[in-house]
């Protein structure tokens, strides 16, 4: 008993610092391209803002301080199209309706507003954005704790990928997400060696034609 203790210690250990090796490498070769202030992030044609759940019709703190940084970037001008990402698989979690109607009142030509529906997690919202919607360069916008992987998986899919940070105040199990988030990172790289396809494919939908901002149009 006490030698298949030690080799199930062992085997943990080995898989806990493969795990932060992994981590290491991620963040080393993607910290650099993080911003945090709107001024210096260089200009971009499109912005993605990932999805983070909904509080019925209205965004969670999350996603309400990922759509207003991008909804800033759109401002400023430092992005021109904005592709919204998320998981609306149920009319009781629709977040890409809340997500559209946010940026649509706060002033946001909806010309201007994508929309991925099938976007369930970061790496098929990055896959489907190349794919999907043809982007080569993107501003991705989310907390900081999320940008390492984002930005990791983006330019390993071709798009070469910058970082905004949406971070404002305190959230809601922060520590939580920012420790899953290792594990995450690792899940991350095995999906980009294996090259996952996300669930839903679909019909080309390029950035540079016609919005789909209306729902009819879902994918």
């Amino acid at each position: 008993m006490k030698k298949h203790i030690k080799k199930i210690t062992f085997a943990s250990l080995i898989g806990l610092a493969v795990v932060v090796c992994v981590n290491f490498y991620v963040k080393k070769e993607t910290g650099s391209l993080i911003y945090n202030s709107e001024k210096e992030i260089p200009t971009t044609n499109v912005g993605i803002i990932f999805g983070a759940g909904i509080n019925g019709d209205q965004p969670s703190k999350y996603l309400k301080d990922r759509l207003d940084a991008g909804i800033r970037l759109y401002q400023s001008k430092k992005i021109n199209k904005i592709l919204l990402s998320g998981d609306n698989g149920s009319d009781e979690h629709d977040e890409l309706t809340v997500m559209k109607t946010y940026c649509y009142q706060r002033g946001v030509d909806t010309t201007k507003i994508y929309i991925d529906y099938a976007g369930f997690d970061t790496f098929s919202t990055m896959k489907r954005a190349k794919t999907i919607f043809k982007i080569d360069k993107a501003i991705l916008v989310s907390q900081q704790y999320h940008l390492n992987r984002a930005i990791y998986i983006g330019n390993k899919l071709g798009i070469q990928s910058l970082g905004y940070s949406a971070n404002n105040g305190t959230y809601k199990g922060y520590n939580y997400v920012r420790f899953r988030e290792y594990f995450s990172i690792f899940k991350s790289v095995i999906d980009v060696i294996r090259n996952r396809e996300p669930h839903f494919s679909g019909t080309e939908i390029s950035i540079n034609g016609h919005s789909n901002y209306s729902k009819e149009d879902k994918r």
